[in-house]
Formats: structure tokens, sequence, C-alpha cells
């Protein structure tokens, strides 16, 4: 199964997830990573950009700019919007999210991602409402649903139980498994406030295209592994202005994409972040 990141719900965060948890609790998911997982990563990245330059070397030319064909799965458990049936509109807004962030509209560097929705695919099956993280149901619902390549963003959007969402980190080979879970009263125009301008998805997308938390490593010296993200010891919650958790230079990145703060808090990728993210889309899903 692929590495996934989570955010779940304060009773449920530990060192290992990743996830953003739903309203009332902490952001939080299964995407936070060990050490040990991270270092594994870390190689794998290293001998697939590896790889990547013997390609190059051949002629293959690397992509630099890069459009995401994205489907987007609504699971209800009826046509009710109690029952997960939001509108298309809804959908439509989080793609308008994800565009505006990564080319930079909200204040962050510009990344190489643009998202173009594909299609919108409503199902109506009670068994795989509400998603639960790393149940057979999910992998059975990922397994029947998920379509396209590696380069193919599948959005699971849905009840979901403990978490706000989490994504999948890229990896050498496809696995149905990949893809991004989202709560679906945290896209834009839901009831998930402060969660629900629709930066979870933001957050998870980011780790689809291979980021960590931007408090990965603490104040370690290694950290999320980008060089301008500064070192915090900890996630952020809410907006706390001024916060630095860490001896380091530079004040806690409480509005990166990548932290745990308020959807309203949030508004950049730094430069290094774009550039980890083209690399790891050359390598791993190009």
């Amino acid at each position: 199964m692929a590495e996934v990141c989570y955010e779940p719900a304060d009773a449920h965060a530990d060192e290992n997830s990743g996830a953003k948890a739903r309203p009332g609790g902490k952001r939080s998911e299964p995407n936070h990573l060990t050490a040990a997982q991270v270092n594994q990563r870390e190689r794998a990245l290293t001998a697939a950009l590896r790889a990547r330059d013997q390609r190059r070397a051949q002629n293959v030319t690397a992509l630099a700019t890069v459009t995401i064909p994205v489907v987007a799965h609504v699971i209800m458990e009826n046509s009710t919007r109690a029952g997960g049936n939001i509108p298309d509109s809804m959908v439509t807004q989080q793609i308008q999210v994800l565009n505006t962030a990564y080319a930079g509209g909200t204040g962050g560097a510009v990344t190489a991602f643009a998202f173009s929705l594909t299609r919108i695919n409503r199902v109506t099956r009670p068994a795989w409402t509400p998603i639960v993280a790393e149940s057979s149901a999910e992998e059975q619902m990922k397994a029947t649903l998920r379509e396209g390549d590696m380069g193919t963003l599948n959005l699971y959007i849905s009840d979901v139980v403990d978490y706000l969402g989490w994504g999948t980190f890229p990896q050498s080979t496809l696995d149905s498994y990949d893809g991004v879970v989202l709560l679906n009263e945290s896209l834009p125009g839901g009831t998930a406030s402060p969660y629900n301008l629709g930066d979870t998805g933001t957050h998870e997308v980011g780790h689809w295209l291979n980021l960590y938390h931007t408090f990965q490593g603490g104040c370690g010296s290694t950290g999320d592994r980008v060089s301008d993200t500064p070192a915090e010891r900890s996630a952020a919650f809410g907006c706390p202005r001024g916060r630095n958790t860490c001896s380091a230079a530079g004040a806690d990145p409480i509005t990166n994409f990548m932290d745990y703060t308020d959807d309203s808090c949030m508004f950049q990728f730094t430069a290094g972040q774009a550039t980890r993210m083209l690399n790891a889309w050359n390598a791993f899903r190009a």
C-alpha cells in the first residue's frame, strides 16, 4: 500500500500521521512520517532522480510545466446533502482553489502545476461512507473507482471518520490506493469551519506531490527537506502570528500550506517546495 499522509482529530494524532482533523479537533493526519520513513522516501527520490537523469541523457526531456487531470469521486450515502450529495459547484470551486494556490495567486511561490477537472463521478454506496482510513472498504473503493495513470489525481470526496483528509505520497509504481481523500464539507462553501475554504485539498495535494509537513523533523537539521521553510518544532493550529519554536533563524512557517493552521491563515508554498514538487513529478509521475 502507498505511504499516506492523514489529518486526524486530536485524540488520534501521533508522530506517524499526517492528516487534518475534523472540526472540533486539531488538524492532523496519517501523513506525518517517522524519521525512518522519511529516509526511505528520500532514498527512493534520489534513485528516481538518478534514473530521470539517465533518461535525459537519452534525449527524453523532463517536464517543466504540468497540467494535472483530476477525477473527483463524490461518495454518497444517499442523494441528500446530509447523505454527502454536495453540489458540483463545490467541486469546481475546489479546483479553482488548487489552481490559485499552485499558481502563487494567494501570495506564495509560483509552482509548475495546474489542475483540470476531467469529470465528477457520483457514487451512491453506503458501505463506502463515511471513509475510514486504511479500512478494507477504503481499499475496495479506490480499487474500484480509481482512473488514469500515475499523473492523474483522483479525489475521493465524502464524509470521513476522524480526519479532514489524507493523501498518498508518490512512488515508483502505480498503486490503486494512490490519491487524495477529502472531507466533503472541507471544500469551499462547506460547513467544516475553519477548514472550509478548500485548503485541506491544497495541503493533501502537496503530499501527493511529495511535500512533507513543515514541522516534519522538528528542529532537526534536515526538517522537511526544503531549505527555505524555517524549522518548526511542532504543528501550528489556529493562526499564531510570531510563533517561533526553534532556535534556528526564521519564525515558524504558519502561513505555509503544509502546516496545520486554519484555512484563512494559509496562503503560500515556497520556491524550494515548488522545486521539490517538480523534481518529484519528473521522477515519479511524469
